[in-house]
């Protein structure tokens, strides 16, 4: 049977979009392979990691029947990518085999049995579904996911809050030494909704989602949400996965108010300073010392081979002296993020944390504490 024939970037593209979340490495060996199921001339492509299963649907030629099998997802999207973009490949079933030809190449790959794939069980109880631009959510992720804390105990901060409410989205994300928070106004009335994704999801997520929408309707995202799961659609795609269990910080109290200091400044000429003074941190200790004086920051780095470095700007700042120190790395990770051209830095003394903002963009704030150097 002929499960599919078509051109070669059509059937990587199908599955691409659902092979990001597949592991190289798993107890079940078959959560490396995709399943393919062919209903009449649609062709489901479906992966799983038992958390997440994203699942979309092609029209990719081949005989109009009904049959099932899975292929590892690695094996076949590399031979994809070694083919020409132009050439017709067909994949052609046979027994507990599958047979992918493209030109005059050709490759035998070994199958498992559909049945043993794990679907993912979906739950009964989604709320009420509301649509977002892809646009949208994808730059709100992209504004905090550095946040995010990696293989933290506290499980609740491996992700994002996810606080939908009224015409307002916020997404948040904290690892403890430093937090952002990015916030849309949407033009759809939402119900009240607060879940933490896990990081994976917010990863894939931020991979699949589309923020182009030229010359065409503005692409949107549709969501649901039920006690332990979300459900997203977008295009041909269906991204169920679980949510983070837990209580996320109350961030509202994190975020620092009545500063004393403002400084704002040219975003990429602080950023490319810092990167030239994070040469010469240590690795264990990212430490920079950021002096405010008026009219002028300094920024100060040595490690433990007694070297230094020192770099200075001019700022427009007529406030007191004071010396403030930073992990450079979450300074340069909320820099890097931004596509704005300036950037404020309020501040109140040397032991209170810092609050950065986008002069054009009152939706976004991200807290970085001060580190003693």
């Amino acid at each position: 049977m002929i499960v599919l024939k078509e051109a070669q970037e059509k059937v990587l593209s199908a599955l691409q979009s659902v092979s990001g979340i597949v592991e190289r490495r798993h107890t079940l060996p078959i959560l490396a392979n995709v399943l393919l199921r062919k209903k009449g001339p649609a062709l489901e492509l479906i992966s799983s990691d038992l958390e997440i299963q994203i699942r979309t649907t092609a029209h990719l030629g081949g005989d109009e029947a009904d049959y099932a099998t899975t292929v590892g997802a690695k094996k076949l999207g590399d031979i994809l990518k070694s083919l020409p973009s132009d050439q017709v490949v067909s994949l052609t079933a046979n027994q507990n085999k599958v047979t992918l030809q493209g030109g005059k190449s050709k490759f035998v790959l070994q199958t498992l049995p559909a049945e043993d794939f794990p679907l993912v069980q979906e739950a009964a109880d989604f709320g009420p579904a509301f649509s977002v631009p892809q646009k949208t959510l994808k730059s709100l992720i992209g504004q905090v996911h550095f946040a995010m804390a990696v293989h933290d105990i506290r499980y609740y901060l491996n992700g994002i809050l996810f606080v939908a409410e009224g015409n307002s989205l916020t997404l948040v994300a904290t690892d403890g030494h430093r937090l952002a928070l990015a916030q849309a106004t949407l033009e759809v009335d939402m119900p009240k909704q607060e879940v933490i994704l896990p990081r994976k999801t917010v990863l894939e997520l931020q991979r699949l989602l589309k923020d182009d929408g030229k010359g065409e309707e503005e692409k949107l995202i549709e969501m649901q949400f039920a006690g332990n799961q979300a459900k997203f659609r977008f295009g041909e795609l269906e991204f169920v996965t679980k949510l983070v269990e837990g209580k996320f910080p109350d961030y509202n109290r994190v975020i620092p108010k009545n500063h004393k200091h403002h400084i704002t400044l040219g975003r990429t000429t602080l950023l490319a300073s810092l990167q030239r003074a994070a040469i010469l941190t240590s690795e264990k200790f990212k430490g920079v010392r950021m002096n405010f004086a008026p009219g002028l920051l300094s920024i100060a780095s040595s490690n433990a081979e007694q070297e230094e470095a020192k770099e200075e700007l001019e700022i427009d700042y007529g406030g007191d002296t004071f010396e403030i120190g930073f992990n450079v790395g979450y300074v340069m990770d909320v820099l890097a993020n931004m596509s704005q051209d300036m950037v404020t830095v309020s501040l109140h003394d040397a032991n209170s944390s810092a609050l950065i903002t986008n002069p054009e963009f009152e939706g976004f704030k991200y807290v970085v504490m001060p580190m003693r150097i």
